[in-house]
């Protein structure tokens, strides 16, 4: 070996000081409980309907990636969590309103539950349909209705889920790609329905945060 070992460099213990280390994940937690209390709060304490319609249409204007920076990684069961799951929601309903309602109708055709009655959404349910459902879903969270609009929000994912299901057993023997990624859909919007459900149990019971 032609290459010289270096000993590694000593360094005293005032220059490790002055080295930035990474984010303190405490700080991070406590500022997305800080900012998602805040926003509501700023909501529910303003007439102007005006400012729930901003907080609506939010990430229309800025994007996903601000939100995200705030509360991506807080817990699925903290009000941040939740505020960043509907957020989610909204934003795959926008995207693609044609397939999203049309997995949506699908489930509620098939899911023999009360859930199409619980997310409120009109029956047939088209693309303008679905995607004022997710907006009217985030009206609820600002305007009051926390566990209401979370236990809609959970109804929309259990319906969609069994839509993805269906429409998977419809097309796994001739695009077996496209039924295993709706598949895989379906156990995401399940999971993300049940931490809903979570959520809104915690809320009703004054432990939400």
């Amino acid at each position: 070996m032609t290459d010289e070992f270096h000993k590694p460099t000593q360094y005293s213990g005032d220059k490790f000081d002055t080295f930035e280390g990474g984010e303190d994940p405490a700080q991070i937690l406590r500022i997305a409980h800080d900012t998602a209390h805040a926003l509501v709060a700023r909501a529910r304490s303003s007439n102007d309907p005006a400012v729930v319609e901003r907080l609506v249409a939010y990430t229309d204007e800025h994007g996903v990636d601000a939100l995200s920076e705030l509360w991506a990684r807080s817990s699925a069961k903290s009000l941040p969590g939740a505020l960043w799951r509907i957020y989610l929601i909204r934003l795959l309903i926008r995207q693609d309103p044609d397939g999203t309602s049309y997995l949506f109708q699908r489930g509620s055709e098939v899911l023999g539950t009360i859930d199409a009655a619980v997310a409120g959404a009109p029956m047939p349910t088209g693309p303008d349909e679905i995607t004022e459902l997710a907006d009217e879903i985030l009206r609820g969270l600002f305007r009051g209705d926390f566990a209401t609009a979370l236990d809609r929000a959970a109804a929309f994912c259990r319906i969609t889920a069994a839509g993805c299901v269906s429409v998977a057993d419809d097309v796994d023997l001739i695009t077996p790609e496209r039924g295993s990624e709706l598949t895989t859909r379906a156990l995401r919007l399940t999971l993300t329905g049940d931490e809903l459900s979570t959520c809104a149990r915690l809320d009703r019971a004054g432990s939400l945060d």
